[in-house]
């Protein structure tokens, strides 16, 4: 499983519709609005590099307000922390 951060910058007036269309894209697990440079943070879990660029410079990039995208590609997770948790609920 590859995982790939996509910082977007979008139009300001339209940042709520752009995060719910690139969160119905294929490949996106999650979309988050931040503070700071950016507006949305996704994720896009996919299973090779092929579909990251599919979902990215094919899809998300296309997508009316984006203005502008940054991609990282994830090399390792160090955190289990989500993981964790969603297993635990109830165990105790």
């Amino acid at each position: 499983m590859i995982t790939a951060i996509v910082f977007v910058k979008a139009d300001v007036a339209q940042i709520p519709e752009v995060a719910e269309a690139i969160a119905a894209l294929d490949g996106v697990s999650e979309v988050y609005s931040v503070t700071g440079q950016i507006d949305l943070i996704a994720l896009v879990r996919v299973r090779n590099h092929d579909d990251v660029a599919s979902v990215v410079a094919d899809r998300l990039n296309k997508v009316a307000g984006v203005t502008s995208t940054e991609t990282h590609i994830a090399f390792r997770a160090y955190s289990k922390h989500d993981l964790e948790s969603a297993f635990a609920v109830g165990a105790e």
